[in-house]
């Protein structure tokens, strides 16, 4: 299989640069499969999993946001926050989703819409990973 360079960039660090097969991007219009060849785009990433595959290898990061843009020079996504499973503090990331839940009383009309969506996002991934496949 043909690899292209990718790389995973948050404001914190450089969470992942190499070669890959394949990287699958949590997109706000769907998510999306990249590999070697992938047409130029440009692409708002939602909060999600993103899954790198590297010689039948998967790892799963977890993003908040951000862009992806593929280019000849292979895949950037610029992620407001990055993490790797294995480094999630689940309890912390359970509170947050307490916490998002508590303020939506306090919004309304487009606000209230965005922090519903955000919030279906944050579940969907603690979701994602309380299934046996994830662990």
């Amino acid at each position: 299989m043909t690899t292209f360079h990718f790389d995973l960039v948050s404001p914190e660090k450089l969470a992942f640069s190499g070669e890959v097969d394949q990287v699958d991007v949590p997109g706000v219009e769907g998510d999306f499969g990249v590999l070697a060849g992938h047409a130029p785009v440009v692409a708002a990433v939602r909060p999600g999993i993103l899954t790198i595959i590297t010689a039948g290898k998967r790892e799963k990061v977890i993003v908040l946001g951000g862009l992806a843009e593929m280019s000849d020079k292979g895949l950037t996504v610029l992620a407001d926050v990055a993490t790797a499973i294995a480094d999630l503090d689940r309890t912390k990331f359970s509170e947050t989703i307490k916490g998002m839940e508590e303020k939506l009383a306090e919004k309304e009309g487009s606000e209230l819409d965005n922090a519903i969506e955000r919030l279906d996002h944050f579940k969907s991934i603690e979701n994602e990973l309380n299934t046996t496949a994830m662990h």
